[in-house]
């Protein structure tokens, strides 16, 4: 498969569901479910997953979809899958319904249960994010210029650690769990994908999450972050993988720009992890 002739027409599809969620923003006219793991759920939300899953199957009729608001297939199904599309239509719809800006269209493809391909696109600011495998990843801005993304390199003790956090989670169960001897600069935001998107593009150093995720909420953002330099891990220090179990929801995660770090002596016992190999 070619990844290089792929990538943009993905864009474009994760671009044009942004274009659909954002118009329903800006109207500010939506219906609201909670669905049974009690999230919530929009119109928006179920419109952008109808573009996106028509889309994609045009694209690669051959490669099933599998997204959050389809996402009932059993494992004794998928696992008959080597490659397939992961998407989140609408990743942050806590941040969509409290207007705050902080969402995005998710796309990733997979295979062999590790994302070869990540797009994020962020429709209020028009920004987009991507990667695929051994190419880099790379930014581009609402007024068309394209750069390559790398995550910083820290050095300590000269530098706070900047982490971005959830709006919608305990502050202190993020701090508790790290060194105080250390300084912080907490930087709050509301999508996942976006926050490890910052960890990608340098503008922090980690994100730490805790509690439920599901898979497409990480496998694109695993592919630009791993091709910016950094890693998202689990709490035994090993990459997330994908459609490997019957849940599909993730473990605890840290998303790290700069894995040369004493992780082990920054986070706390209660979340320590093994050295970084």
């Amino acid at each position: 498969m070619d990844l290089s002739n792929l990538l943009p027409q993905v864009i474009d599809i994760a671009r044009s569901s942004g274009q659909v969620i954002l118009d329903i923003y800006q109207r500010g006219q939506f219906e609201k479910q909670i669905k049974q793991d009690n999230t919530p759920v929009t119109s928006a939300d179920l419109a952008a997953h109808k573009l996106v899953v028509s889309r994609l199957s045009e694209l690669t009729p051959d490669i099933p979809v599998l997204s959050e608001e389809a996402a009932d297939i059993p494992l004794a199904e998928r696992s008959q899958w080597q490659r397939y599309w992961l998407v989140d239509p609408l990743d942050g719809t806590q941040e969509f319904i409290a207007r705050s800006g902080d969402f995005a269209t998710i796309i990733a493809l997979v295979d062999n249960h590790r994302p070869v391909m990540g797009v994020v696109y962020a429709p209020v600011s028009g920004v987009v994010y991507y990667a695929y495998q051994g190419k880099g990843a790379w930014k581009t801005t609402p007024e068309g210029e394209t750069v390559r993304i790398s995550t910083h390199k820290h050095e300590l003790p000269t530098q706070s650690i900047a982490v971005a956090i959830s709006r919608r989670q305990n502050i202190r169960a993020i701090t508790s769990r790290l060194d105080p001897a250390l300084n912080y600069d907490l930087v709050p935001l509301g999508s996942a994908a976006l926050k490890a998107c910052l960890v990608a593009e340098g503008a922090v150093d980690c994100y730490l999450r805790l509690g439920p995720t599901g898979e497409w909420d990480t496998a694109a953002t695993q592919c630009i972050v791993e091709e910016a330099g950094g890693r998202i891990l689990n709490t035994h220090l090993t990459p997330l993988s994908y459609n490997e179990r019957d849940t599909l929801e993730n473990p605890n995660f840290i998303t790290l720009g700069d894995e040369s770090l004493p992780w082990a002596s920054i986070l706390t016992p209660d979340n320590r992890m093994m050295e970084l190999k």
